[in-house]
């Protein structure tokens, strides 16, 4: 899976990427507003029937994005019960859970470009902070071209290690995957200073205005 947009014709493709982005913050914003398990599993549900009915996505779209985390989701679950308890516990996995599957549908709902585009137009104002919003666009969707490319050498290695007799590779494969990442971005850095990406853009000289006598 080279890319997270997966194409289609429904109306979660059709609408605006600032649209989307807007709900999916207000739902971020809402989430942390809830403290109860029911409402959480419901707010789970309607997002996942959200991506399958009215996005039209497949289950596997969704399940690829968000099956690298359940780890991480299963440590937080851990760590609550250790610290706090299974309430609070259940309630921070399923509010995770949620804003996972519905940023999923997002990125898979929208082309890179959209998305690049509306946070350009977001950051414009911070040109008077010398920030440059293409520059900030530009790591965004470098972000998410090498988040799936990533996970492509892993599986890589993985099927090579497993071809080899390595049954237990998930270790053994960080040290490969690893040389492969800093080869990547080292390559990506040059093309990207070849093509003067870190140059400042140039200052338009100022026009002098004839004064009239």
């Amino acid at each position: 899976m080279l890319s997270l947009y997966v194409p289609g014709e429904s109306v979660v493709h059709r609408a605006r990427a600032g649209l989307k982005l807007g709900l999916l913050a207000a739902l971020g914003i809402g989430l942390f507003w809830v403290g109860s398990p029911a409402v959480m599993a419901g707010a789970v549900a309607l997002v996942v029937l959200a991506g399958v009915g009215l996005a039209r996505l497949p289950w596997r779209a969704l399940a690829v994005q968000v099956r690298p985390v359940w780890p991480w989701l299963a440590l937080l679950l851990g760590f609550h019960l250790l610290v706090t308890d299974l309430r609070t516990g259940s309630v921070a996995v399923l509010r995770l859970l949620t804003l996972l599957a519905a940023a999923a549908i997002v990125t898979a709902t929208t082309r890179v470009t959209a998305l690049v585009a509306v946070i350009e137009w977001l950051a414009a104002p911070l040109r008077v902070f010398g920030v440059r919003p293409a520059r900030i666009g530009l790591v965004l969707a470098m972000t998410l071209r090498f988040i799936p490319l990533v996970a492509e050498r892993a599986a890589r290695i993985r099927e090579a290690q497993a071809a080899r007799g390595a049954h237990r590779v998930r270790l053994g494969m960080a040290v490969p995957l690893l040389i492969q990442v800093l080869r990547m971005a080292a390559t990506v850095g040059e093309a990207l200073d070849a093509r003067g990406a870190d140059d400042a853009p140039a200052r338009r000289p100022r026009r002098r205005t004839a004064v009239a006598s």
